[in-house]
């Protein structure tokens, strides 16, 4: 029987039985850099790597993908035809690695991204809720900034991202959680207008926080202190002394202890929190289970917040 014919380029997508996703990888990543010695160093390869990726890609969807001029790199109709493709195929690949490699007691692994600074106030209580009401689920944590949490959302890497400042894109599903309270606290008594620029580490939690920061308090975000980690700023709090905005846990935590003290008209400024997840998952079962139960963790804890600020008034 005669075969059926065979397409040239083929092997550049499936060699030896296994697939190339390299070639995807890096489609995708120069559709973002538009650069090809910018994605050479951020795949640790060389720029002919890159070119020879590209080209075999190419040869196996018999099209030119990008054209390279003066200007710059830039994708060709067909390139950009390709790239949802591309980004599913990614995904699915992963998916498919995740599937496959889980522990085979867990009828299902999540994989849950977390933003940093909300892991020593929040994750243990989040956790306990997850795994009580998922029990037949495994769950794999990752702890990161927003920006890489939704990008690995976006890869397949994560199943649901919990960030401060979501990234847009079309692939993905962003939603409000609700808001976390952060609160000035010093390690000397003091009133906003007592506290020097020299003595505040400067919050930049966020771009939101860091713009209605500066709105509220213009001359203590003139400090030469800043970080954008909590662990950061609660560090060199307890360590040197002066003042700074801590997640109103962290905060209650650290006073109670006699490390620091709440500064008394300082406003409280508020964190929204998001929810990113692939538009693929947006109404599978579990995700939606774990989306409501985060949303309703926060919106108790603000309860809670909310009722001890006003105890203390």
């Amino acid at each position: 029987m005669a075969r059926p014919p065979h397409r040239a380029g083929a092997p550049a997508l499936l060699r030896g039985g296994a697939m190339q996703i390299d070639l995807i990888d890096t489609f995708l990543d120069l559709c973002e850099t538009r650069n090809f010695n910018r994605t050479a160093e951020r795949l640790g390869v060389t720029q002919s790597t890159v070119s020879g990726r590209v080209q075999s890609l190419e040869k196996a969807l018999e099209c030119r993908l990008f054209r390279r001029s003066r200007s710059g790199t830039h994708l060709t109709g067909e390139g950009r035809r390709f790239e949802a493709h591309a980004r599913s195929l990614r995904h699915g690949w992963v998916e498919a690695r995740r599937a496959v490699a889980a522990a085979p007691e867990a009828g299902l692994t999540l994989r849950l991204g977390i933003q940093h600074d909300l892991v020593i106030a929040h994750l243990g209580e989040w956790f306990h809720t997850l795994r009580g009401a998922l029990p037949e689920a495994g769950f794999y944590i990752e702890v990161d900034y927003s920006t890489q949490i939704c990008t690995e959302v976006l890869e397949g890497g994560l199943d649901l991202g919990i960030v401060f400042t979501p990234k847009a894109h079309p692939d993905l599903q962003i939603e409000s959680l609700g808001d976390v309270a952060v609160d000035m606290v010093t390690t000397t008594p003091a009133n906003v207008a007592d506290i020097a620029p020299g003595d505040y580490f400067l919050p930049n939690y966020a771009p939101a926080f860091f713009a209605t920061h500066r709105t509220l308090l213009p001359k203590l975000s003139a400090a030469r202190v800043s970080s954008g980690s909590h662990a950061v700023l609660s560090g060199l709090l307890k360590a040197v002394g002066g003042a700074t905005y801590l997640l109103a846990e962290s905060a209650a935590e650290l006073s109670a202890a006699g490390l620091c003290q709440p500064v008394p008209d300082a406003p409280r400024i508020v964190q929204p929190v998001h929810a990113v997840l692939h538009l693929r998952n947006r109404h599978r079962a579990p995700h939606r289970r774990m989306l409501v139960l985060i949303r309703t963790k926060i919106g108790a804890r603000n309860g809670a917040d909310a009722a001890q600020t006003e105890n203390c008034k």
